[in-house]
């Protein structure tokens, strides 16, 4: 909060006076496009891209393509076949078909950063014993040698919580 005038305003209501302009020069006329992303079009999708501009016809503040950035080329394809879902939660969010198409542009996205991965625990020798053993009467060389590794991948998970 800042103190204006022995009024108390949110800090909100002055960043969006500063980043207006800014935001408005590269087709953002509301910045909440920028801000909201994540809950625009999910975390999983917002964790992969950026919202880089919106382009629109001369003269025009509708029927614009959004220039996004994709972190890979399979989420890329993906979003091809998504195009017109994408554009539906866009133009919900603005209330108007401000968006008509969409133009990608596959490289890094600045600012996100992957998900850590959580580092796998170790399967203690007892309880690898114990899981050869019962295992050990199953026939198939295939199928046990996958219930083992899928009791070892349990152990590691139950472990490491």
């Amino acid at each position: 909060m800042t103190i204006c005038r022995h009024q108390i305003r949110a800090i909100g209501a002055a960043v969006e006076k500063i980043t207006k302009p800014l935001f408005g020069a590269r087709g953002f006329g509301a910045a909440s496009v920028v801000t909201q992303w994540e809950a625009i079009v999910g975390p999983v999708i917002a964790r992969a891209t950026s919202p880089e501009r919106i382009a629109y016809p001369a003269g025009e503040r509708a029927q614009g393509t959004l220039h996004l950035r994709v972190a890979s080329a399979g989420l890329a394809l993906e979003l091809q076949h998504l195009e017109p879902q994408l554009i539906e939660r866009i133009n919900s969010h603005f209330g108007y078909r401000a968006v008509a198409r969409v133009r990608l542009t596959q490289g890094p996205v600045p600012g996100k950063t992957e998900p850590k991965k959580r580092a796998r625990g170790t399967v203690a020798p007892e309880a690898r014993t114990a899981l050869a053993a019962r295992v050990g009467r199953i026939q198939d060389p295939d199928l046990k040698a996958a219930l083992q590794a899928l009791g070892e991948e349990v152990a590691r998970t139950h472990d490491s919580n």
